[in-house]
Formats: C-alpha cells, sequence, structure tokens
C-alpha cells in the first residue's frame, strides 16, 4: 500500500483499479475482499457527459436498496416494481440496467470530482448491480461501476455512508482530503452543493 500515512489512517475504504477492473474492501492497507467489476467503456473522465468513470478520492454519499430482491430495477434511485429477467431484457434491450443496490458516489476532490463540470455526485455515478448476462472484467459501462448482484449485496452489507472510496489505474498515492465527514455530515454537504 502506498498511502504516506497508512500506520495512521486505519479504517475502511474502497479502492476500485480501473486497470485490473476489480473492487477492492480495504481496512488501512489490508484487502478484506474483491470482486471483479465493469467500469466505463469510455476513457477515465471526471467531465460531465464524458461517459468515463470519474478518479480519485470519492465518499459514498447515499446506499439504495437495502432489504430488496437480487435484480430489482432502479430508474432514479427509484424502485420500478420490476425485477430483471432475460425476457424483460429481451423486450427492451437499449435500456441501461441499474439493479439490486445502489451506492451513489460523491468526489471529495473539489475542481477535480467535486463541483462544477467534474461533479460525481450530480453525474450520479455509482456502484450498482447488473444483469447476470453484463460482461465483466472490462470497461463496459456508461461511467458507473457495475457489480455482479451477489457482489453487490455483499458489497452493501459491508460498507456505510462516508466510506471513502479511491478510484485509478493505481493505488492511492495520497490520503482522502480533510477529514471524512460522518454520514449526515456528507449528506448535509452534498444536499447543498446540488443546487447550481
Amino acid at each position: 500500500m502506498s498511502l504516506p500515512d497508512a500506520q495512521v489512517w486505519q479504517r475502511s475504504w474502497l479502492y476500485i483499479s480501473l486497470r485490473r477492473q476489480q473492487l477492492e474492501l480495504r481496512w488501512g492497507g489490508r484487502c478484506r475482499a474483491r470482486w471483479t467489476v465493469s467500469t466505463g467503456i469510455a476513457p477515465p473522465c471526471e467531465r460531465r457527459g464524458s461517459g468515463g468513470t470519474p478518479r480519485g478520492w470519492h465518499v459514498v454519499r447515499a446506499r439504495i436498496g437495502h432489504g430488496q430482491p437480487s435484480g430489482a430495477v432502479f430508474v432514479g434511485r427509484r424502485l420500478t416494481g420490476e425485477v430483471w429477467t432475460p425476457a424483460l431484457s429481451a423486450r427492451e434491450p437499449g435500456r441501461d440496467w441499474i439493479l439490486t443496490r445502489i451506492l451513489w458516489l460523491s468526489g471529495l476532490e473539489r475542481g477535480r470530482n467535486r463541483l462544477g463540470q467534474v461533479d460525481t455526485m450530480r453525474r450520479f455515478i455509482y456502484i450498482h448491480g447488473c444483469p447476470d448476462d453484463a460482461p465483466m472484467g472490462i470497461p463496459a459501462s456508461h461511467g458507473c461501476i457495475r457489480m455482479r448482484n451477489t457482489d453487490v449485496i455483499e458489497l452493501f452489507e459491508s460498507v456505510r455512508c462516508g466510506v471513502p472510496v479511491w478510484i485509478g489505474e493505481s493505488e492511492p498515492d495520497r490520503p482522502p482530503p480533510g477529514r471524512i465527514a460522518s454520514a449526515a455530515e456528507a449528506a448535509r454537504e452534498a444536499t447543498k452543493e446540488t443546487v447550481a
């Protein structure tokens, strides 16, 4: 682990490797769990409309879908009442499926992935479930981080709001900026910044 103050910074966090297409649940420098994911098919990019997965430090702003069945369909972070099946998918082949659970990310680095045209939260970048037949281990999303439904349920149960998330080609070279807010403080801050 390359974090400068790793011995001081002992807490859970997520590392999303764009190069390896993997998400790791870490405690300090130690990997506790690892899953294969799929990030943006476009090159990594923070700009709105780019379709790229944003890099840098983020935080889990919201957890959505607790207790829902695997395959539950979301549109605009709201349940539709549908559960994904191959038949439903065949009826709507162009639909971007957001399934099972959502971890909504918010950028922590002002000017890089927070505020203005590079705001991760306003781009609606999530870690979320996807159809069983969606490719994993290769970039294929519209910028979000896709996971298998069983994997995203396991991850969802392991993290809370306020957990730091590093997204990059390699491990972080710096700790998260400033103090990571409590879940309530993070939600209040995010709400203030959603008004443009």
